[in-house]
């Protein structure tokens, strides 16, 4: 009988995505600090960001859908694609993965947007910190674990096997799915945005899908390498 996969491996993979990309993360966490805090005291940065705000209040949900399906989908899937090609190796994702998915990614501005909101109505739309902090617990402890990951490992699992869903359910019926597939990166997930939606949320609901965006960019590359599927697995 083969032996069972140690229980420690998923923790092991987290880990290891968060430590291999931590100063990638910092900096983009650092960038994000420097963009709030020239909001509330720059004031060229407050006029240019209350412009963007102006900008978004005017084109709605369209905002959102387009700018995470580029950050999300166009601009990782164009860096995946152009290492391999400078590599002379065969790009991760084909072009009809790549359009996967960014369609996904634009659905889940939409998403995003829609999350945004509901919090800035039920808990309020202040910089306060326990606002904040109510915030960061909703989105990283409730949001994420419960929809956001276990959503996105599904996808990404079926673009990686060209939409084969028979073998997305066998896996899932294998048993261990969740705990193999999503908790790595729910553990990546912590390292990288629970800072970073600290900042987040510190700005104006308007603001906070576009800096959303700047970490997704990073986050995204993250996901493919935590789901992607060994060469023998492959179709």
């Amino acid at each position: 009988m083969d032996p069972k996969p140690s229980p420690e491996a998923p923790w092991q993979a987290g880990l290891r995505g968060a430590r291999t990309n931590v100063f990638p993360g910092i900096a983009l966490q650092l960038l994000a600090l420097a963009l709030v805090g020239g909001y509330y005291y720059l004031p060229q940065v407050h006029s240019t960001l209350e412009s963007l705000t102006a900008f978004r209040l005017r084109s709605g949900f369209m905002f959102g859908i387009i700018s995470t399906a580029l950050f999300g989908g166009v601009i990782p899937f164009l860096y995946l694609w152009s290492y391999a090609k400078a590599r002379g190796e065969a790009p991760r994702y084909s072009w009809v993965q790549g359009l996967a998915i960014t369609a996904f990614w634009a659905y889940k501005g939409f998403e995003v947007d829609i999350w945004y909101r509901f919090q800035a109505h039920m808990i309020g739309s202040g910089h306060e910190a326990s606002t904040i902090a109510i915030k960061v617990v909703m989105d990283q402890f409730v949001y994420c674990p419960v929809l956001a990951v276990p959503v996105t490992a599904v996808v990404y699992q079926l673009v990686e096997s060209h939409g084969d869903g028979s073998e997305l359910v066998s896996d899932i019926r294998a048993g261990g799915w969740f705990r193999r597939k999503v908790l790595p990166i729910l553990i990546s997930n912590l390292g990288v945005w629970v800072p970073a939606v600290a900042v987040i949320y510190a700005l104006p609901t308007p603001l906070q899908l576009p800096l959303q965006n700047i970490v997704l960019c990073f986050f995204t590359l993250i996901v493919a390498n935590q789901t992607r599927m060994p060469p023998s697995a492959r179709p």
